[in-house]
């Protein structure tokens, strides 16, 4: 038996953090997650590093931040060879596997994992070279089929099967396959237990479309609450992700929301699967390091807008389970302090006993999972493109747009949902100068630190 804890990562795509029982949702069912909850380590304040796929989820594997990695925007993808939790475990002689969604755009596809089963691999055109432009100009989809608006993504929800679902499917039975062969392998003989495992299962849903199957959309449709609020007059945050107004009824955000609760509730099935099947195979799971996230939330109408990219909690803040009863015990800990998806770099490397790399954006969150509190440095920042900048701490979430749009404060505190703007507040000046001097530091404004490396929390 390898002397390693083997690692289960479950990841889900857009999950927006309360939408969970554990978290107070009364409707959304969620049983697995829940149980998860109650035997491990949840974080109450984790966030995602930037609130769209892509730099989110290689943030996340780098355990650096949007800035210090160059993976800045959704086009922007971790250059060849760069240094990635999988990476790091592969060169201890782990078998780093995923089944599922990874979301590169480069030529690296595998960016340190050493199998990918029902792999998403797909390499976009910034990174095909000696790609002929003008080639490119000519195949361009007609008006009307790419991408829908948040509009059409609201009027489109309904009680289908899609290209999302049946991924997931496809994701999941492909984890469950390897699994066997790893540790059983039947037919062949040859399970690969010796050495210890990082698996990966990680999935679509519940990201739009808005789409859920018949029985789960039925189900949820009368029961999921429903987000009927206007936008606010900053010229940022009153911005659904495309930038444009979206007008529906209530019925039509009903229906969406129901397609939203319903995925997620599918997903929460399908972990239940894996750990029914790991447990089937003969493993303990209080022996396994298992880990639930989601790159970044989903606005669901809240605030008047839709999809994420923006700095509300309902988008940037994420579900974040930590559970190794066999390592850490005592679960149905809640930590309140701001922790960030870079931090999970760190934690593995220091919950599977290896050493972890130089030049991280990345802090073990183990000292918070024994209850230790002293000494964390209660920050969280997220970056959305090249420009804007969250800071978390405490309870204060600072927000910077650019010299030309105003600067945003909110004590979530005093303020959970998020409508005063504190930043022009006379009593709010000592904090925003504090602010305003980190932001400098994270390489950021007009007075941005020329020589930024990181953030500075390790060598």
């Amino acid at each position: 038996m390898p002397d390693r804890p083997n690692v289960l990562f479950l990841m889900s795509d857009q999950h927006r953090a309360d939408v969970t029982g554990y978290e107070g949702d009364s409707v959304v069912r969620t049983p697995v997650l829940d149980r998860l909850a109650e035997t491990g380590v949840v974080f109450r304040n984790a966030y995602t590093p930037a609130p769209v796929c892509v730099p989110a989820r290689q943030c996340m594997m780098a355990g650096q931040l949007p800035k210090t990695c160059d993976c800045q925007t959704f086009w922007d993808d971790l250059p060849a060879g760069h240094m990635t939790f999988s990476r790091r475990f592969s060169q201890y002689a782990y078998h780093t596997v995923c089944s599922g969604k990874l979301h590169h755009h480069g030529q690296d596809q595998m960016q340190g994992w050493t199998k990918r089963v029902a792999p998403d691999a797909d390499v976009a055109a910034p990174y095909i070279e000696g790609l002929i432009e003008e080639e490119c100009r000519k195949y361009r989809p007609a008006a009307g089929t790419g991408k829908w608006s948040n509009q059409r993504e609201l009027e489109e929800a309904r009680a289908v099967e899609g290209p999302y679902q049946v991924f997931d499917q496809r994701a999941v039975q492909a984890g469950l396959d390897y699994l066997d062969r790893h540790f059983d392998d039947a037919v062949y003989l040859r399970p690969q237990s010796h050495r210890p495992l990082l698996f990966k299962l990680s999935l679509l849903q519940p990201h739009y479309p808005f789409f859920t199957d018949p029985e789960r959309f039925e189900y949820y449709l009368d029961r999921v609450p429903v987000y009927l609020e206007e936008t606010c007059d900053h010229p940022v945050l009153s911005l659904s992700q495309q930038g444009k107004p979206v007008n529906a009824p209530e019925q039509t955000i009903r229906r969406a929301t129901a397609a939203y609760y319903g995925m997620i509730d599918q997903v929460d099935c399908y972990f239940g699967q894996t750990l029914d099947h790991l447990e089937a195979l003969g493993e303990d799971l209080d022996e396994w390091i298992i880990v639930y996230t989601s790159d970044h939330g989903e606005m669901l109408g809240q605030h008047g807008i839709w999809e994420k990219t923006r700095f509300y909690e309902a988008s940037v803040r994420v579900p974040l389970i930590v559970r190794w009863p066999a390592g850490i015990p005592g679960g149905g800990r809640v930590v309140d302090e701001n922790v960030n998806l870079c931090d999970l770099f760190a934690t593995l490397c220091d919950m599977a006993g290896l050493e972890t790399p130089a030049g991280l954006d990345s802090r073990s969150l183990v000292p918070l999972m024994r209850g230790g509190h002293s000494g964390w440095n209660d920050e969280s920042v997220s970056q959305m493109g090249r420009n804007h900048l969250m800071i978390k701490r405490g309870s204060l979430k600072y927000q910077y747009y650019g010299e030309d749009v105003p600067e945003v404060l909110f004590d979530l505190e005093a303020d959970p949902g998020e409508t005063v703007n504190l930043a022009d507040d006379p009593q709010s000046s000592g904090v925003m100068a504090e602010f305003r001097r980190r932001r400098a530091e994270l390489g950021h404004g007009p007075d941005a630190a020329p020589d930024y490396v990181n953030a500075g929390y390790c060598a």
